[in-house]
């Protein structure tokens, strides 16, 4: 590969680092052709970017990016994949999903909401952590039960005072 491709490729991949705000490194090595097209399909379906690159090549390009990723340096070994997406537990739900058939693909690394996970035993955590939209759905369900509570207690209160008034009205 000549020097001016190298360096396109890095450039490339560090304004994608630089863009993203959620990525995970990945092993998707000694997959077979048929897992390795699925795995893609399902990245392509879920909006996940899947990229293999050389480790030297992705460390380049983490130095050129403006964030500091030099706690993922010692997982660059082997084969690496780096699977961007927009929303931080995407990817951790479909290699849960992916791997009930399939050792791999095994997470080296993954950045999520400005944090960095090492390993593989991060999964679980990555899958679980709630996404933006997510989050902000939670917060409005809790605004909202309070004054659910309100409008009901008025509503029966309503109720209550009309079935008084009716009875009184009654008596007469």
């Amino acid at each position: 590969m000549k020097r001016e491709d190298k360096a396109g490729i890095i450039s490339e991949l560090a304004q994608k680092l630089k863009d993203s705000t959620h990525f995970y490194l990945t092993d998707i090595a000694e997959l077979n052709a048929d897992d390795s097209s699925t795995l893609r399909r399902r990245c392509f379906e879920k909006e996940i970017e899947l990229v293999v690159v050389k480790n030297t090549l992705l460390k380049k390009a983490m130095d050129e990016s403006e964030k500091d990723y030099s706690e993922m340096y010692e997982v660059l070994k082997g084969a690496t994949s780096i699977m961007f997406t927009t929303t931080g537990n995407i990817p951790g739900k479909l290699i849960k999903e992916f791997r009930k058939k399939s050792k791999k693909p095994i997470v080296k690394a993954a950045f999520v909401e400005e944090t960095v996970y090492i390993g593989d035993d991060q999964l679980d955590t990555l899958a679980n952590i709630k996404s933006k939209d997510e989050l902000i759905a939670d917060v409005i369900s809790l605004l909202q039960s309070p004054a659910k509570n309100v409008i009901s207690a008025l509503q029966s209160g309503g109720q209550i005072l009309t079935g008084v008034l009716k009875t009184l009205s009654e008596r007469e």
